[in-house]
């Protein structure tokens, strides 16, 4: 076999996992080195055969006992499946298809609206010449493209729902639409066999095609909408991913180093980590020294000292010495993976609201039909002449005034005037389940770090010993950590800065991990860190025992420095707790809201911070995992929960929580996945979001009521009910009107949320 034979396959013979180089032109062309192609010289390009893959399996997020292998349609609700398990993949195929259709169907039903407004409501203003039969075909053709292609994936869900038997929203759109597109179609071809009441001094009996045309374009308004709010879940998944490196340095059982991409790291494998790059997977460290932000998993600004035997966790940064770790836990089973799905699981759900109007339609749907079918058999046994004709009305009236068209805008109309109405005070509401869950909280889930505080630690106490000056103890302390990359330094360094102050250079820098910093400054030794890092340097700190403790159940972090193996200063660092928080606290009780603080923070820091706030029921030293059982366990009780917060390290509990709530000053993590985004970080908002939740559900029980009473209403009336009493025959026109005016009020009440006071 020649030497060019040897250097590709096309076959499926490739080693899965491997690095090779393929042709854009011949995909069959694998190469383990950089060239050209065999076949058509052009250059290969790199790429990383994928791991074997799982075969994608699909669910409904309100029905999840729906499991298909392919993607689709829910037989329940007709909603869009979506992948059971979490994907990074691009774009969105339903909302691009919904989204051409929606505005394809704007196009062509807009003039429709207007020409038959103008036909039937000032014929004086049409041009001359033109005729109302020809004007009806016009209307046909506008409409057909509408109804037909536009509302397609409307009477396919809807014949679903049909054939399986679990009616819903699409099996009243179908209905409706396909009763008044099909009356105008016949009424368009055979005006002759309508009731001469029925027809015009023409001839001519009057179409529909207009109200089939406009429903279609506002449900397709209703799925762009929907499916908008549904695709930033996708968001908050691909930026988690985001966060773990693409590749690892691995080391082989010779001590040589190679770089391997993430997906072919196995347990067992050592892997170097250089200053600033991050832990590639979750393991424990088997040598070298450094300091770790992870702040991405506790969402505390303050780096751990990391040395042999302690773990490391996979995402978080390495910051200034360089590592050797033992995989332990890669792929599905890192931590980051588990936040990853734990985030999505969370957020798998639908409004109650939605269910509530499928159940009620479910009772509804049959009894329009029936109510249709009993209006036909009763014109046509017992109407007066022409029998058929006036069954065919009867019934086409009864479909109609049945129109969904007001009950499909119900919810979505009072959610776009709510969520505007937020963001004018500053709060992002992304969709109807947090506006309707939100009145229902009884417990709200606060953490400490950035939400209740302000996330930056500055120094709040400086005491010196006697004779010492407190601006040249801030001088030799801000210089020293100068040298330093922990959190706590910078707070110094600020204050140091604030005062003016210039720094100086330090000598003989050593940095002694997870204990202090050291270093020559004035021809002075200068030791800085905690109180045990001194008392081992034989500095006696009894003095001082009792005043860091008082500093400590303040909620501050203590440091200490000593000049010349002398103690010298003690400093008091705090993350201050936010202005409007306590007021917002005071706030949300009086609301009758459980308030609970989560905190990774250790347990007297966190009670320090609780106390300013009178919080009664803190859980500190919280990882990820559970922060979300706490909220679970909260749920559990009976608790409906929402949870604030604005860390990575909270998007585990923000999905988790019933409403979650994020601070706009937070991570993009944060945000993408809670339903609710503080754009000013300010507690306050929770109260606003209270209340404007409570005005809007009200809001969408009125557009239910409404459009549910006018269809109830008008389905005797249009059947002929009273014909033979009061002779009121309510033709299909009267009936139209009526489900316009329906959808008229539903839009008018939704409008009047733009006035109320939150």
């Amino acid at each position: 076999m020649s030497a060019e034979a040897k250097s590709y396959c096309e076959d499926d013979s490739c080693d899965i996992g491997q690095d090779f180089y393929t042709c854009p032109m011949h995909p069959e062309i694998h190469q383990e080195h950089p060239g050209t192609c065999p076949k058509c010289g052009m250059a290969l390009e790199k790429e990383v055969e994928a791991l074997p893959t799982v075969k994608t399996q699909y669910t409904c997020p309100m029905h999840p006992e729906i499991v298909r292998d392919e993607p689709g349609s829910c037989p329940k609700c007709g909603m869009a499946l979506e992948p059971v398990m979490v994907e990074s993949t691009e774009g969105n195929a339903e909302l691009d298809d919904m989204s051409r259709r929606f505005w394809i169907s704007v196009v062509l039903a807009l003039p429709l609206f207007i020409i038959a407004m103008v036909s039937d409501l000032a014929p004086q203003y049409l041009p001359e010449g033109i005729s109302m039969k020809s004007i009806q075909w016009f209307e046909f053709a506008l409409s057909s493209p509408v109804v037909l292609w536009g509302g397609w994936p409307f009477f396919v869900r809807g014949w679903n729902s049909v054939r399986t038997w679990n009616l819903n929203m699409f099996t009243l759109i179908s209905i409706g639409v396909g009763a008044a597109w099909i009356y105008s179609i016949v009424a368009l071809l055979l005006p002759e066999i309508f009731p001469p009441l029925m027809r015009t001094g023409e001839g001519l009996v009057h179409v529909y095609f207009e109200a089939a045309a406009v429903i279609v374009t506002l449900v397709l308004l209703g799925q762009v909408l929907e499916l908008k709010a549904r695709s930033k879940t996708n968001s908050a998944i691909k930026t988690l991913l985001n966060l773990a490196p693409k590749q690892a340095h691995r080391i082989d059982a010779e001590g040589n180093e190679e770089d391997v991409n993430l997906e072919r790291v196995q347990a067992g494998d050592r892997l170097r980590i250089k200053p600033g790059e991050k832990i590639p997977v979750d393991g424990v460290v088997i040598e070298g020294q450094s300091n770790v932000d992870e702040s991405m998993i506790t969402g505390e600004p303050v780096v751990v000292a990391k040395s042999a035997d302690d773990t490391v966790i996979g995402a978080t940064l390495n910051k200034n010495g360089t590592l050797v770790m033992r995989a332990e836990r890669v792929g599905s089973d890192t931590m980051l993976s588990q936040i990853v799905q734990m985030v999505a699981q969370a957020q798998r759900s639908r409004a109650p609201i939605q269910q509530l109007a499928d159940t009620v339609s479910g009772y509804f749907v049959p009894a329009v039909v029936l109510s249709a079918i009993l209006a036909f058999f009763g014109w046509w046994f017992w109407g007066p002449e022409p029998r058929l004709a006036y069954a065919v009305v009867a019934a086409v009236a009864v479909l109609i005034i049945a129109c969904p068209c007001a009950l499909g805008l119900a919810t979505p109309i009072s959610i776009m005037v709510g969520t505007g109405r937020a963001a004018l005070s500053g709060i992002l509401i992304k969709d109807a389940q947090t506006l309707e869950t939100m009145e229902k909280v009884t417990t709200l889930v606060v953490d400490k770090t950035g939400t209740l505080t302000e996330g930056k630690p500055v120094v709040t106490s400086l005491k010196t010993v006697e004779g010492m000056d407190e601006k040249e103890a801030l001088r030799y302390a801000a210089s020293l950590e100068h040298a330093s990359e922990h959190p706590l330094a910078e707070a110094v360094i600020e204050r140091a800065k604030k005062e003016g102050l210039n720094l100086v250079e330090v000598a003989n820098f050593n940095a002694v991990t997870g204990k202090g910093i050291e270093g020559d400054i004035d021809n002075k030794k200068v030791v800085l860190g905690s109180e045990k890092f001194l008392e081992s340097l034989g500095i006696d700190m009894k003095a001082v025992s009792d005043e860091a403790t008082a500093l400590r159940s303040e909620g501050q972090s203590v440091i200490f420095m000593a000049i010349d193996s002398k103690f010298s200063c003690i400093i008091g660092i705090e993350d201050p707790v936010k202005a409007t928080s306590i007021e917002a606290i005071a706030a949300l009780k009086k609301e009758g809201i459980h308030v609970v603080m989560l905190s990774g923070d250790n347990e007297v820091t966190a009670q320090a911070v609780a106390q300013k706030l009178e919080i009664s029921e803190v859980y500190a030293n919280v990882m990820p995992d559970g922060k979300a059982a706490v909220i679970q366990k909260l749920q559990d009780s009976g608790a409906v929960v929402a949870m604030a917060g604005d860390g990575i390290n909270d998007a585990p509990a923000l999905a988790q929580a019933d409403v979650g709530i994020a601070m706009g000053t937070g991570t993009d993590v944060a945000i993408e996945s809670a339903g609710i985004t503080l754009i000013k970080g300010d507690l306050l908002g929770i109260v606003k979001v209270r209340k404007l939740s409570r005005a809007t559900m009200k809001n969408i029980r009125q557009n239910l009521f409404f459009a549910f009473v006018y269809n109830s209403v008008g389905i005797p009336v249009a059947a002929g009910v009273f014909y033979p009493f009061f002779g009121l025959l309510l033709s299909p026109i009267i009936a139209a009107t009526a489900m316009s005016f329906s959808s008229v009020s539903v839009i008018v009440n939704a409008l009047r949320l733009k006035n109320s006071k939150i």
